[in-house]
Parts: C-alpha cells; sequence; structure tokens
C-alpha cells in the first residue's frame, strides 16, 4: 500500500491563485475525500496528483516516489495510477473488452494475460460476461463500473476518482457509492475521491479533507469533522447547523436573546457564535438545562425524519428540530431542550473565517 504526500502546493491561473501551499497526506489503504464547494481547488488538486497538471511550486510524493517537485514533472502513466473520470471517459467506439484492454497492449502484455487481467477486473466490479458488450448498450451504473474496472484492471498503487456518481440517479448513487467503498476496502488501494456531496463523502470516507479557496480547513474522520467542525464554515458545509449568535458571560456560559445557556466548554469572551446540529435538539422532558419555550411554524415530512421549523422568541431565532417520523408529530407549541454536550461556541473573530489548517488545530 502507498501513501501519498503534498507538500506546500501552489497553483495559480493567470494573477488568480487556485491553491495555497497545501500540505496534506493520504495515508496508505485509506479512502480519503476532497471535499468542496465549487472553485475551491479539489479538482485541481486532483488533477495535481494525476500529472495532469503540474503545480507552480511544491512536492508531490507516492511513496518513496518524487512524482512532482521544480525539478521534475513524471508522465501519468509512470506514476502507477488509476483514473475513474466525473463522465467515464469510455471510448464509445470500443467494446468493453476494447476499453480495458488498451492500457494494458499499450504496455506490451501477452494477449493471454490481457484477457486473464480483463476477466479478473470485470469480476470484480460485477460485470463478468459483459466484455464484448458495446458502451451504448450499457445503463449508467455499467458504465459506471466499466471505468472503475479500467482504473483497476493495470493494478494501480493509487486510485484517483473525480465524482464519479455525480451523473446517476440518486437510488443507483448511493448502490454504487457503498458499492466503491466496499471494493476499497477490499483491495486496500490508497484512493483520493472527490466529490461536493457531504453526505457522499461522510458515507464513504475513512477521513475528510474540508477545502475552502484553495486552502484545507478541516481535516479528520466522517465523525470528528460533523460532530466537533472547527469553524462555523465547516459546520454549515457538513450538513445543517442551527447557529445562535450570543454573548459569552460566566465561564461556561452564553446569553443568547433574553437566556443564559449552559456550554459543555469554555467559549472564550465577547461575542460568539454557537452551533447546534438539529437531530441534537429534542423536546424537554422534565427540568433540565437550556429549555426553550417554542412555537412550531413548520414541519415536513422527510421520508424517514420529520424537519421541524421552531420559532424561539426568547433567543430571538428560530432553529431546525429534527425527529425520526415514527414518532407522533408535534403541533401548536413545545418545549425544546438545547443539551449543552451539543453547544459548540466560537467567537466573533474565529467565525468570521475558516482557518488554515497550516495553523488550525486537528480535529479532535
Amino acid at each position: 500500500m502507498t501513501t501519498i504526500r503534498m507538500e506546500r502546493l501552489a497553483k495559480s491561473y493567470g494573477d488568480q491563485p487556485v491553491l495555497h501551499e497545501l500540505s496534506l497526506e493520504v495515508r496508505a489503504g485509506e479512502l480519503l475525500t476532497l471535499l468542496g464547494a465549487s472553485g475551491s481547488g479539489k479538482t485541481t488538486l486532483l488533477r495535481i496528483l494525476a500529472g495532469l497538471e503540474r503545480a507552480d511550486t511544491g512536492r508531490v510524493v507516492f511513496g518513496d516516489t518524487v512524482v512532482q517537485d521544480g525539478a521534475a514533472c513524471l508522465a501519468p502513466q509512470k506514476r502507477g495510477l488509476g483514473m475513474v473520470f466525473q463522465n467515464y471517459a469510455l471510448w464509445p467506439h470500443l467494446d468493453v473488452l476494447g476499453n480495458l484492454a488498451l492500457a494494458l497492449r499499450e504496455q506490451g502484455l501477452p494477449r493471454a494475460d490481457i484477457a486473464q487481467r480483463v476477466d479478473e477486473a470485470l469480476q470484480t466490479v460485477g460485470l463478468a460476461g459483459l466484455q464484448r458488450r458495446a458502451i451504448h448498450q450499457l445503463s449508467g451504473g455499467q458504465q459506471q463500473r466499466v471505468a472503475l474496472a479500467r482504473a483497476l484492471v493495470a493494478r494501480p498503487r493509487v486510485l484517483l476518482m473525480d465524482e464519479p456518481l455525480s451523473n446517476l440517479d440518486a437510488g443507483l448513487r448511493e448502490q454504487l457509492r457503498d458499492e466503491i467503498r466496499a471494493l476499497q476496502q477490499r483491495l486496500g488501494i490508497t484512493t483520493v475521491f472527490v466529490t461536493h456531496d457531504q453526505t457522499e463523502a461522510l458515507a464513504m470516507s475513512d477521513r475528510i479533507a474540508l477545502l475552502h479557496q484553495g486552502r484545507l480547513v478541516e481535516l479528520g474522520s466522517p465523525e470528528q469533522v460533523y460532530t466537533r467542525p472547527q469553524s462555523p464554515y465547516a459546520a454549515h458545509f457538513l450538513g445543517k447547523a442551527n447557529v445562535l449568535d450570543g454573548h459569552a458571560e460566566a465561564e461556561g456560559w452564553a446569553r443568547v436573546g433574553q437566556m443564559r445557556l449552559r456550554l459543555a466548554a469554555p467559549s472564550g469572551s465577547g461575542a460568539v457564535q454557537i452551533l447546534i446540529r438539529p437531530e441534537a435538539l429534542s423536546w424537554a422532558q422534565g427540568q433540565v438545562d437550556n429549555v426553550v419555550d417554542c412555537s412550531i411554524a413548520q414541519v415536513h415530512m422527510l421520508g424517514p425524519l420529520r424537519e421541524y421549523t421552531v420559532q424561539a422568541d426568547s433567543l430571538g431565532c428560530s432553529m431546525v428540530l429534527l425527529e425520526p417520523s415514527s414518532l407522533p408529530p408535534h403541533n401548536g407549541s413545545a418545549r425544546v431542550h438545547l443539551p449543552p454536550q451539543a453547544l459548540r461556541a466560537w467567537s466573533d473573530g474565529d467565525a468570521a473565517q475558516p482557518p488554515s489548517y497550516n495553523t488550525a488545530r486537528a480535529a479532535s
């Protein structure tokens, strides 16, 4: 298994910076997701790893091999990688066998070895027996599997995937997401997966690297980056979040509107932003801290969940609460509990801009 090290990579197009001296390591055998909005630099970073782009400065190392530095840039075909593109990039005039065998023929492998490798790759992705099927005769899910098989047939040490599920409908996307993750774990291949879909990232990844304007602003396991984000930007990007504007008072307390809320951790002093996830809110039972009287403004059925928008006049804001739709619905007014351990606070200065991961502490 191969590690990937990216060291102080910078890239600009004209006078527009895309990456700002970004450093990141992908552990051997893990699936690391590069997550971010359009323009965050994630696809540019992936293309630098693939050798399709060259960084202005910095270094990329696969295992013990420097594939790019200031002096040299190793060609893509010499990096020992497989890549799955967003549009699959399959040759329409070739059948499945032809698409998979093309790179192997260029390597000069004997015909028998090519046939064996193609059979193995198709078996791996669940397409055994479709060697002679034309590309236009395949469904979207089958084409995605062919693209994955083509990336695996050369037995790469690194797998790069650029939003490979974005062209599929929701049901098929979820099915193939799980299949790719299971296959990656079984093969133990070091994988970098690019997506803008936070649900996809949370479901598939060993770790998530969140990019914002060419900087790494969050790095950790899905649980870490979701439950303990390092900035309000990360909290909003990685799911729904209720953010309350308040003022820190005594240690472990903050005033929001007309109420004092207990916090599980110190929040500094002065103006603060306080985050709580919708699923962490609950209907109050008995006498506990941080109970707010609310009126229910809206209710939406979301399949397994029911989403409530509640108005909390004492806090001066509305909040979103999620609960299983199997429970009886609430109407009218309600008392809502904000558990102290679920509240995460930032001072206004820390909240204004997501930190660069070069200076921010790791999620812990």
